[in-house]
């Protein structure tokens, strides 16, 4: 049974997206039966896979709005062990319309119940806030992955990102765990970004990822060019520490 990774900050500009992205090439890369489900209205895991928004015929909107199987909204990637269901602008408006819905804050797990067993990883990358999309991402995922970038309002947002994730494991999905905390945009020259790795790992210990990732040009660029970093430039800094982590999550499953 495959198991389901909801990247979620409320914050934006954390590396939510881009972890999503890399960490999902970097399973597939790994030969894991991987799907990636764009979840954020801006669509950019979308584009950072390299799929043109402008030609979807079905996206997450219709899976989730619509009833459309997961089945027939997702496609294929540049990675053969890597399938996505894209998302885009059409998704604004789903916040609104989910508040009418019946089992509202179930309806992406209803809908990738069917296909769960198929793959061994689906991770979700949520918007960057705490509304009905994440609480659904939440809901279906059997573990969070927060990344948290190395300064200090992500600091200030961390605590309730954390207290959500644990009300969602209260009242709605009693089996949520935190795969853990990433930082993200590490720049090991300012003495703030070591402050806060410090203050981090002090305070969660075990819950705080090992792997670092690093402040690089390079990841920034490798969406505007439709690819992972894994396959825009394999020996950079950020593809390296992308692949740690895939490690890292891979690790978990023992």
């Amino acid at each position: 049974m495959g198991r389901i990774i909801a990247v979620a900050n409320q914050k934006g500009g954390v590396g939510k997206t881009t972890t999503a992205v890399n960490l999902a090439a970097g399973l597939g890369l790994a030969e894991r039966r991987t799907l990636l489900i764009d979840l954020d209205p801006q669509g950019n895991a979308t584009t950072g896979l390299g799929v043109d928004k402008a030609g979807l015929q079905r996206t997450i909107y219709h899976v989730l709005l619509e009833g459309v199987r997961i089945e027939d909204a997702r496609i294929r990637t540049d990675l053969e062990f890597l399938e996505l269901v894209p998302s885009d602008i059409d998704l604004v408006g789903a916040e609104i319309e989910l508040v009418a819905m019946n089992d509202r804050e179930k309806r992406l797990k209803q809908a990738l119940a069917p296909v769960k067993g198929s793959y061994d990883f689906i991770i979700i990358d949520c918007p960057p806030s705490l509304g009905l999309l994440t609480l659904n991402a939440l809901t279906a995922a059997d573990r969070a992955l927060v990344p948290l970038q190395c300064e200090y309002y992500s600091m200030e947002g961390l605590a309730h990102i954390l207290r959500t994730i644990g009300l969602v494991k209260e009242k709605l999905n009693p089996d949520l765990e935190i795969e853990g905390v990433v930082l993200t945009m590490f720049d090991g020259r300012t003495s703030l970004a070591s402050q806060v790795k410090n203050e981090v790992q002090g305070h969660l210990r075990s819950q705080v990822m090992q792997t670092i990732i690093p402040r690089n040009i390079r990841i920034t660029e490798a969406p505007s060019h439709g690819k992972p970093i894994m396959l825009y430039d394999l020996r950079s800094p950020g593809s390296t520490a992308y692949l740690e982590l895939t490690k890292e999550v891979l690790a978990h499953e023992r």
